[in-house]
């Protein structure tokens, strides 16, 4: 008999045309890459094709490319599925469709949840990278008045971006990132006093959040708060799960005690 697949969370991961035995740096805590970001283990594959200039425009021929990527996941062990660009929602649907573990394409999922914590005149700035690229199905909110409580800035510009949409990407310094980022929260909440949280699409961002927080005191959620939500959800369920003593479990066998009497003795 095989061995059982490690439980992992999976990413999709997009094209970086490395080298076959390349040995890439090890991602840092607190990015989507890392195991150490979620104390769990990660596993990655490619989406052939899935380089950057194509997955932020928007390329439909790539979600079959996806959909295999994702199913190589889940047979490699994969419990959760997550993707290493906020443009991959687009392909949520049929990812979502072809695997049988939940998948979280984007940050973008949690805007509906986000918009519900804050209060009714709060808004929540949405940071990404290339905004003339985000179409309003992407953001999924069909409410007019919710609609109106998003303000959706942009890195366009940045250093990150320029080298991202480059065949290979070089490597971006986390100060460039961190600083454009920085620089763009400050500009949303001149112009948007009233925003109270932050969310940011670009898989990237994550290792800026702390210093977001500290400059403008806000909440900030990004691809890591919902893959940590989605495992502690998942995976930490079989890992954490409460077992019936061997006495209990004999009694519940033999019909001697209620549904109700059971929960009340192992929670």
């Amino acid at each position: 008999m095989s061995p059982q697949p490690q439980p992992s969370l999976g990413i999709l991961n997009l094209e970086r045309g490395e080298a076959a035995d390349a040995m890439p740096a090890a991602p840092l805590r607190g990015c989507l890459m890392s195991s150490a970001t979620y104390d769990f283990p990660v596993i990655s594959e490619t989406v052939v094709g899935a380089w950057v200039d194509l997955v932020v425009p928007g390329a439909p021929e790539l979600e079959s490319a996806c959909v295999a990527a994702a199913k190589r996941l889940v047979e490699r062990g994969a419990v959760a599925i997550s993707a290493n660009c906020g443009y991959f929602i687009r392909h949520q649907a049929a990812v979502a469709a072809a695997v049988d573990v939940p998948v979280v394409s984007s940050s973008l999922l949690l805007m509906p949840a986000l918009l519900g914590q804050l209060p009714a005149a709060a808004k929540l700035a949405v940071l990404v990278a290339q905004p003339k690229h985000l179409s309003e199905d992407m953001l999924g909110i069909t409410d007019p008045f919710a609609r109106a409580r998003v303000v959706i800035g942009g890195i366009e510009d940045s250093v990150l971006v320029r080298n991202e949409n480059m065949r290979p990407p070089p490597p971006t310094d986390l100060a460039d990132i961190e600083k454009d980022v920085l620089a763009c929260a400050e500009r949303l909440r001149r112009s948007h006093p009233d925003i109270k949280a932050f969310l940011f699409e670009c898989t990237a961002m994550p290792l800026t959040a702390p210093a977001v927080r500290r400059m403008t005191g806000l909440p900030v959620y990004d691809i890591t708060t919902l893959c940590r939500m989605t495992l502690a959800s998942v995976a930490s369920a079989s890992k954490y799960a409460v077992e019936p003593s061997a006495e209990l479990a004999v009694k519940l066998k033999m019909g001697e005690r209620s549904c109700s009497q059971y929960h009340a003795e192992i929670f």
